[in-house]
């Protein structure tokens, strides 16, 4: 599995796109609970881990169940672990489930990429 990280708008997509070949057909944008690990590419995971808190889910625990599924994927999520501390509960509660998933994630993946300014920092 590969995880890709990075802020907002830093072209964590073009990069999966350009670098690892994938087809925009391949790719399951999250935006909610749902997630469709039979396309091999899941974009936005911090969408997945917001649905996920306002159920009451743990988003890390529910990829821990459904592992066989996603062992193969390329997985992009948004890092929201730099800036300011949100005030509101509900998304201090997403900020952390989001890094509780990475966490577990990048610890599973095989190569771990860091895009800033749309390039390239390998973590893993």
């Amino acid at each position: 599995m590969i995880l890709i990280i990075g802020g907002a708008y830093q072209g964590k997509l073009d990069f999966a796109k350009s670098a690892l070949g994938v087809r925009r057909e391949q790719v399951f944008t999250c935006t909610g609970r749902e997630l469709d690990f039979s396309k091999p590419c899941l974009y936005g995971l911090e969408e997945y881990c917001y649905a996920c808190v306002l159920a009451g889910v743990e988003p890390a625990e529910e990829f821990v169940r459904h592992r066989d599924q996603w062992k193969d994927s390329i997985l992009i999520c948004q890092d929201l672990s730099s800036g300011v501390v949100p005030m509101g509960a509900e998304l201090r509660q997403w900020r952390n489930a989001t890094g509780r998933l990475c966490q577990y994630l990048a610890g599973q993946a095989d190569r771990v990429s860091r895009i800033f300014c749309g390039l390239e920092q390998r973590l893993k």
